[in-house]
């Protein structure tokens, strides 16, 4: 049961992380770079790859924080 818990934090905190890493990334880009510029297929799929690895290491940072402050066990 354990580790279901685990498993749905860490899923909030990579959710919430990149939620609003898009809200911020999304309005500079498009100041950037221009709004043609999330339109073409490769550039987002790079801005989506750029946001999944920034919620990753977010969410693997957080989880090892909260195990060293002993707030979470596993």
């Amino acid at each position: 049961m354990e580790d279901i818990w685990l498993i749905t934090i860490a899923l909030v905190i990579f959710l919430l992380i990149n939620l609003l890493s898009y809200r911020i990334l999304k309005g500079y880009v498009r100041e950037a770079y221009g709004k043609k510029w999330l339109n073409i297929w490769g550039n987002k799929v790079y801005f989506w790859q750029s946001l999944i690895f920034l919620s990753t290491a977010g969410t693997f940072l957080i989880m090892y924080i909260l195990k060293w402050s002993n707030i979470l066990t596993f």
